[in-house]
């Protein structure tokens, strides 16, 4: 093979972002994190619905999901607050057992509304302002601050490519879990390249970054298998969801996915429609997800999701909405305390026109890194001066979140 052949063998096999060893602070023994990002901007307000305030209905006079009770409305939460109806089944469940919180008025205070820019300024988790260390992205900063020498925790991305958040020192696996052809790079060609490597600097990295391919396909084909008397659905999150839980519950500690299709400029829907399909497909996801990495594991597992914005408060002349600033993460698990799990978190305003941002948008009041860096204080019991390698210069909001 060419060098260059191979080179680009070895990046569709996801080899450059090889499984490596990171270590974990006494306190995060058995832990387990899964970052979910919608890609896109989702509307929060049309997730999490004020369904006491008289403006959000003014202001979405085709969009509102309608107040509970109403059909196709909301479920309940609390006396300000109710559900997309299309989470019933899946979401609902877990709210009500104290283990799913909401955190509304959530975000960054990058103001761009640009997709890209926006991503990127959440995955880096630096200031938005200021000069910018492009290196490494802050789950990348977690595992490294997390490498004691104690444990042998490990970070996934279940990605086509390594996204920003994992990149870093820190060694870190990419793998798309969305289908399940043939390798890149077959058995003899796997051989003849661990060959070319065995007595250089990169041979230890190489052939590990052939075992975690093998160990992944195999752990497929063995769900492949069991299909045909158990099948599971072929379409939507799901699936990958519930293999990334078979593959957290085994092996992997730290992960990263995201899911695409947020965008709702038109058509967005309101208890029915777009939007709605994309809910009940992500809270099914999430919900296999929790199912499927079992009850034991679970009560040592966080999974957060969040989105680069939220979208305007206010629908535009397509029945949608554009982009706009705070939105409202989940944060779900198995050992949320009883102050966070079965609750809307965090500080919060009432949802009216005084209370929006420039006059269009939730304000952000709950910043995610301070978010992030409280709940990493809880979960791995880490240092000031640790936190502040991971968000420099962050003061951590601790919500009690675990």
């Amino acid at each position: 093979m060419q060098r260059r052949e191979l080179l680009k063998h070895l990046a569709a096999a996801s080899l450059a972002g090889a499984a490596g060893q990171l270590m974990a602070a006494p306190a995060a023994q058995g832990n387990k994190l899964l970052l979910v990002f919608l890609r896109g901007g989702y509307d929060g307000a049309s997730l999490l619905v004020p369904h006491t305030s008289s403006f959000y209905y003014e202001a979405r006079p085709r969009i509102a999901v309608p107040k509970p009770g109403a059909p196709n409305g909301a479920l309940p939460l609390d006396a300000r607050w109710g559900l997309h109806p299309a989470l019933a089944d899946s979401m609902m469940p877990l709210y009500a057992k104290g283990q799913l919180a909401f955190l509304p008025f959530a975000g960054t205070d990058d103001l761009s509304r640009s997709h890209f820019e926006t991503q990127d300024t959440i995955e880096f988790g630096q200031a938005p302002f200021g000069r910018r260390d492009y290196r490494s992205g802050f789950l990348n900063r977690l595992a490294t601050v997390l490498n004691d020498g104690r444990s042998t925790p490990e970070a996934i991305a279940f990605t086509s490519q390594m996204p920003i958040v994992l990149r870093g020192d820190a060694k870190a696996a990419n793998v798309t879990l969305n289908a399940a052809g043939r390798p890149a790079i077959d058995d003899r060609q796997s051989k003849v390249i661990q060959a070319m490597y065995r007595d250089t600097p990169l041979g230890p990295a190489v052939v590990e970054g052939f075992e975690v391919r093998d160990a992944i396909a195999r752990s497929i084909k063995a769900e492949m298998d069991d299909a045909s008397r158990n099948a599971l659905t072929a379409k939507g999150f799901e699936l990958v969801a519930r293999r990334m839980a078979r593959l957290m519950r085994e092996r992997f500690d730290i992960a990263f996915v995201d899911v695409g299709g947020w965008d709702t400029h038109v058509g967005q829907g309101a208890g029915t429609g777009y939007l709605a399909s994309r809910l009940e497909e992500l809270g099914r996801g999430v919900a296999g997800f929790a199912q499927e990495i079992g009850d034991d594991t679970w009560r040592n597992t966080v999974v957060v999701v969040i989105s680069e914005f939220g979208r305007t408060f206010r629908e535009n002349g397509t029945g949608g909405t554009d982009h706009g600033h705070g939105t409202v993460y989940w944060v779900l698990g198995g050992s949320l305390s009883a102050q966070a799990g079965g609750h809307v978190i965090g500080e919060q305003v009432d949802v009216s026109q005084p209370a929006l941002f420039q006059n269009r948008d939730w304000p952000v009041l709950n910043e995610y890194r301070a978010v992030f860096a409280g709940l990493f204080a809880r979960m791995y019991g880490l240092s000031p001066s640790q936190l502040d390698r991971v968000f420099a210069g962050v003061t951590p909001r601790d919500l009690q979140l675990v």
